[in-house]
């Protein structure tokens, strides 16, 4: 069978739509191949706590999934690895989403990019944004690193129906505990491996940036205990982590929340299902999803229709705003509000790479750097920082292999400018983030002064790279993110315990729910997971 690009998957869908005679004014009564009571798009962190909570209320609940499933293997052979990338690497793409794309073979891999250069049913212009795919969802590839924002940070970007106190006191303790948080140890980190993690707290106190701030980890450090040893395939401490660990180190959320809910009997996963539209029936207070399922060669096997009155959106804040979007651009949804599609951010994540840190050689010492760099004092705008493992095909292609670099993901407070819109003529959604507005001048402007400070307070350090330069941003070149939120936010497209307004059964549990652009310059996954909880509590006591 032929391998579909981007564009057949539209025209696939399309027809599929039409022949399912959907009704555009939406009033109709669905056609559907399957009814269930609640439907759940996307499997990552909101998606599996909706499962999980649902199923322990008794609700029959399928999840959809447009990834597959990634089990760890005894051979720990289940992902890709930065020297050896292949099509497990990337979602439907004929190129890596590394530092340094290499061509692959089309699979669906279990990260996704979307850049300007990239067609699709979701577009993008100003912005490269990468997202998870896998059941598991952004667990799989993210960092596995857990920060509580600061209250202060917290409160500035979430309206005060959001109570800090109460995600402290109860959401945020239940998701360390789900997720069985875990500190780095010292007696990992005082190995070789972890030089750079050492170097980089001493170059954070010397400049009065380390505030003794713990990095939480959804990590197994006995498993990473299990690598130093030999026993185990050598993942976090071979600086892997955006493709998955073959050791099994991470503790992603298929193998916790929704292991939970798939043994209650009461959730399917449907995994390689993948969401094209979203009808509303209002006469009949149902809601009907296409899907098309996919094939490991990226081909459309089947397209079918589920029905529920219950639906959970938790395919993230780039899927999720778009399918919305969409929806009621085509009048598939058309009473969905104009805030949906606005007020969509990249959480401030900027890119940097810093040089004369010390003797060590980078590329070890994963998932993430163990400290957080803190600049509350920023004269400009409050900046955070982490470091990143550097992969090593970066560390030896763009750095020559040399001694005392670091690779960081900077986390700042930037306006959330972006937006989604609908073209009709490629049935396609493009966000829309302004990389060069004035408004994003203050966050830039704390970058750099954080950077320049840093500098100046370790002599014989110097920044190779900043994606917030301003020589950089001139040059026309995206802006980027790896933590998209925002785009259906919270007060304004649903209320304030996730129900989309003026409609019953409608339901956000994922990023896109976040108001502010941010969450408070840390990185977003666990204030998501803690909201989705904190959502699942009211809807489950309120509507079920």
């Amino acid at each position: 069978m032929k391998t579909i690009t981007r564009r057949d998957f539209l025209r696939v869908g399309a027809a599929s739509v039409a022949a399912a005679g959907v009704s555009k004014n939406a009033w109709a009564k669905p056609k559907s191949d399957e009814f269930i009571e609640a439907l759940v798009i996307g499997s990552g962190f909101g998606g599996s706590i909706a499962a999980l909570r649902l199923a322990q209320a008794g609700v029959d609940t399928v999840v959809l999934e447009r990834g597959r499933r990634w089990p760890i293997t005894p051979a720990g052979n289940t992902f890709a690895t930065f020297q050896a990338p292949d099509g497990r690497s990337s979602w439907l793409s004929p190129l890596t989403t590394d530092l340094i794309p290499s061509p692959i073979d089309v699979y669906p891999g279990v990260l996704e990019l979307i850049d300007p250069t990239t067609s699709g049913p979701i577009r993008s212009k100003g912005i490269a944004v990468r997202n998870g795919a896998g059941v598991g969802g952004g667990s799989l590839a993210y960092n596995a690193i857990m920060l509580q924002p600061r209250k202060k940070a917290f409160e500035s970007v979430f309206p005060s129906n959001v109570k800090y106190d109460e995600m402290a006191e109860v959401y945020y303790p239940r998701v360390r505990q789900m997720l069985g948080h875990e500190f780095i140890p010292n007696s990992i980190l005082n190995t070789s491996f972890y030089g750079s993690t050492r170097a980089n707290l001493t170059q954070a106190q010397n400049a009065g940036m380390f505030h003794g701030s713990p990095v939480e980890y959804n990590v197994s450090f006995s498993t990473v205990q299990q690598e130093i040893n030999g026993t185990r395939v050598p993942s976090a401490i071979d600086g892997q982590s955006w493709f998955g660990l073959n050791s099994g180190a991470k503790k992603s959320t298929d193998r916790n929340y929704l292991a939970l809910a798939e043994a209650t009997g009461k959730v399917q996963v449907l995994p390689l299902h993948w969401v094209s539209d979203i009808t509303e029936f209002k006469n009949e207070g149902l809601y009907q999803v296409t899907v098309h399922e996919l094939n490991l060669d990226g081909d459309v096997i089947a397209t079918k229709t589920f029905t529920c009155r219950n639906l959970f959106m938790a395919a993230g804040a780039t899927a999720t705003p778009a399918l919305l979007t969409r929806a009621r651009e085509k009048g598939t949804m058309p009473r969905l509000n104009k805030s949906v599609g606005t007020d969509w951010g990249g959480n401030g994540d900027f890119i940097a790479v810093r040089g004369g840190l010390g003797n060590f050689l980078g590329g070890l010492g994963g998932p993430c750097g163990h400290i957080l760099f803190e600049d509350q004092n920023n004269p400009f705008s409050t900046t955070n920082m982490v470091e990143l493992v550097i992969p090593k095909n970066f560390q030896l292609f763009a750095l020559g292999n040399a001694p005392g670099f670091s690779l960081y993901v900077g986390l700042g407070f930037a306006p959330p400018l972006g937006y989604f819109t609908y073209d009709p003529a490629t049935d396609s959604t493009t966000i829309n983030w302004p990389n060069t507005d004035k408004r994003l001048d203050t966050f830039s402007a704390g970058v750099n002064d954080m950077l320049k400070r840093l500098n100046a307070a370790n002599p014989g350090s110097f920044t190779v790279f900043n994606s917030e330069d301003p020589g950089y941003k001139a040059s026309g070149a995206p802006a980027l993110t790896a933590h998209p939120v925002g785009g259906v936010p919270l007060g304004k497209a649903c209320d304030f315990s996730g129900r989309v307004h003026g409609h019953k059964g409608l339901y956000i549990v994922d990023g896109s729910i976040i108001p502010g652009g941010n969450v408070g310059g840390v990185n977003p996954s666990f204030t998501i997971a803690a909201l989705a909880e904190r959502t699942m509590d009211t809807v489950i006591g309120r509507d079920f």
